[in-house]
């Protein structure tokens, strides 16, 4: 019997942080993309980021143990102004070595690439949305063009057919659909093109005319769209000859980034049957999401693409309670000291680390002082059997909502 012939599309993880990109690379992505921390130069000014000098150690991250290199895009996506050009010049320079492309839109920034011969991606910011654009790219150079995210199933088929493209399967959406959005600049002075949004549409609002009536809303998050999801139909977009499936997340915590890589993964790599999309979808629904809509795929979005929800509806969340402060590999044991509240046995953990990345354990056994125990309290030193996990990983416990 010959096994199912592999695709080739490519699954490509957001990283904003040492513990992101550690567990994107162990949930099984085939690329990250990532920022460094100069300020206004990516379009997730919030993300921890990283600095040039972390550049080595990224590398070594995304040297996977079964050989796999794990690819490595650096966003210099947003809007740049004559005051940062030499800034970008010298990142460019000094990352060449270390990264497979850039992703950009800014010509200034397309121009320092092919300055230093660094393959560039021209980013979603661009809004691509047909097939003229796409060979003006073509041309001057883009290996790969991130695509509108209004563009539906169809158009993206006609694109795909003239340049290499990228398309977000997974995570928020903006209400200004390519992210063209001035909302944030005008209330706060932080501009959504310069990767510092506050995000007012999350916010609830009531309208009023000048004479102090109110509207009454069906939903008063009016603004506020539902975050993408194309699991249910992810083996439509494997035949649509899309080259890259892109999570988005850059702000988020390392246990969204390793849950969402590590479903999509288990998708791309064969079909799921309804029994797996719907245990992949309560996976998803565990960590950050506002609700899940299918985007523009299939035709623009309604009234019921729009979350209710200002914060995030994921099903579970997280308490910070303690600190591995040894770990004996030989063994599989770490030892633990709890910092605040109790854990006991059936509790599921979360253990984050700069390169654990983010790894779920339900708690089978505890021990103090090679006694077993049911539950330990605060203060307490308590040991418990756990693979691949260091010490100084935090330790946080699972909290159903």
């Amino acid at each position: 019997m010959k096994s199912p012939k592999k695709n080739n599309i490519e699954l490509l993880a957001p990283a904003g942080s040492f513990a992101s990109l550690s567990a994107a690379v162990n949930a099984g992505a085939d690329a990250v993309y990532f920022g460094i921390d100069e300020k206004g130069l990516n379009m997730r000014a919030s993300a921890d980021n990283f600095s040039i000098k972390d550049l080595p150690e990224i590398v070594d991250i995304c040297k996977s143990k079964k050989g796999k290199i794990v690819k490595r895009y650096l966003t210099l996506n947003t809007i740049i102004y004559d005051r940062e050009i030499s800034k970008v010049d010298r990142i460019i320079k000094e990352a060449k070595k270390y990264i497979n492309a850039v992703i950009c839109w800014d010509l200034s920034v397309i121009n320092l690439c092919k300055k230093y011969k660094v393959p560039f991606h021209i980013s979603t910011q661009a809004s691509v949305s047909n097939i003229e654009a796409a060979k003006f790219y073509k041309k001057l150079g883009a290996e790969r063009v991130v695509l509108a995210r209004e563009l539906s199933l169809e158009q993206i088929k006609k694109i795909a057919k003239i340049i290499e493209v990228e398309t977000f399967i997974h995570g928020a959406m903006c209400v200004s659909e390519s992210g063209r959005c001035f909302t944030s600049q005008f209330l706060f002075g932080k501009s959504a093109n310069r990767g510092e949004c506050m995000h007012p549409c999350r916010r609830e609002y009531s309208i009023k005319d000048d004479e102090g009536n109110e509207l009454k809303l069906e939903n008063n998050m009016v603004m506020s769209a539902k975050d993408l999801c194309s699991l249910e139909f992810i083996e439509k977009l494997k035949k649509a000859g899309i080259k890259a499936f892109k999570i988005e997340g850059r702000s988020r915590e390392p246990e969204y980034v390793e849950t969402v890589t590590r479903v999509y993964r288990k998708a791309l790599d064969k079909k799921l049957n309804e029994k797996e999309i719907q245990e992949g979808l309560e996976e998803l629904k565990k960590v950050y999401n506002k609700g899940f809509s299918s985007g523009f795929y299939f035709g623009t979005p309604t009234k019921n693409d729009f979350s209710k929800a200002q914060h995030s509806s994921s099903s579970q969340t997280k308490k910070f309670v303690g600190r591995i402060v040894h770990y004996f590999d030989k063994k599989n044991v770490a030892a633990i000291r709890l910092f605040s509240d109790e854990i006991k046995v059936g509790d599921e953990l979360i253990i984050i680390g700069k390169r654990t990345g983010a790894i779920s354990h339900r708690i089978e056994r505890i021990e103090i002082e090679r006694k077993n125990v049911n539950k330990a309290e605060k203060g307490q030193e308590v040991g418990i059997l756990i693979k691949n996990v260091r010490k100084g990983d935090e330790v946080y416990l699972v909290v159903k909502k």
